[in-house]
C-alpha cells in the first residue's frame, strides 16, 4: 500500500497546496487555543464581578470590563457603559474573521489543488493513458480536496465555539452595564 506522503511529493504545486493548508491548520489551532482560554477566563471574571455587584459587595478587579467607573469620569454612566460594551464586543470577537476565512477558503484551495493536479496528470501522459499510469496522479490530486475539507471542519467548528463564547462575554457585560446605569441614576 502506498503512503499518503509518497503520493504528495510528485508535484511542486501539490506541495504548495499542502503547505498552505498546513499553515491554515496551525493558524486555526493557535487562534482557537489562545482565544478559548482567554474568553473562558474573561467570562469567569465578569461573572464574579456581576455576582459581587448584585450582592452589594465592592468588586475592584481591574480585569472586569466595567471596573473603574465612578462620578469623577467625565461622562454619564450610560455613555461609559455603552462604550465599554462596544469595546467588549470588539475584543471578544478577535480571531473570528480569520477562522471564518480559513473555514470558507480551505476547501477551495484543496479543490484547486485537485483540479490542477488532474490537469497535470492528463497533460503529462499524452495519448498513452492507462489506469495504472494515471491512478497515482489522480490520487494525489484528490488528497488535496480531502485535506482542504479536513482543515475546514475544525476551523468552522472552532469559529462557532468562539462565537458562542464571545456572546457569553457580551451578555454578562450587558447585564453589568444595565446594573451600573441603574446604580448611578
Amino acid at each position: 500500500m502506498t503512503s499518503v506522503f509518497a503520493l504528495i511529493t510528485n508535484s511542486p504545486f501539490s506541495i504548495l497546496v499542502f503547505v498552505w493548508l498546513a499553515l491554515y491548520m496551525v493558524l486555526t489551532l493557535g487562534i482557537f487555543v489562545s482565544r478559548f482560554g482567554l474568553l473562558s477566563k474573561w467570562i469567569k471574571t465578569e461573572n464574579a464581578a456581576h455576582n459581587a455587584f448584585l450582592q452589594g459587595e465592592s468588586f475592584d478587579n481591574e480585569f472586569s470590563t466595567l471596573y473603574g467607573y465612578d462620578e469623577t469620569v467625565n461622562c454619564s454612566a450610560e455613555s461609559w457603559a455603552k462604550i465599554q460594551l462596544e469595546k467588549a464586543m470588539q475584543a471578544s470577537s478577535k480571531g473570528l474573521t480569520w477562522l471564518s476565512i480559513i473555514a470558507s477558503t480551505s476547501p477551495f484551495i484543496g479543490l484547486f489543488g485537485t483540479v490542477v493536479g488532474i490537469l497535470q496528470a492528463f497533460s503529462s501522459f499524452g495519448s498513452g493513458l492507462t489506469i495504472n499510469a494515471i491512478a497515482p496522479a489522480i490520487s494525489e490530486a484528490l488528497i488535496a480536496t480531502g485535506v482542504g475539507i479536513f482543515v475546514a471542519i475544525p476551523a468552522y467548528s472552532f469559529h462557532l465555539i468562539l462565537k458562542r463564547k464571545a456572546q457569553e462575554v457580551v451578555s454578562v457585560v450587558k447585564m453589568q452595564a444595565n446594573l451600573l446605569v441603574d446604580a448611578y441614576r
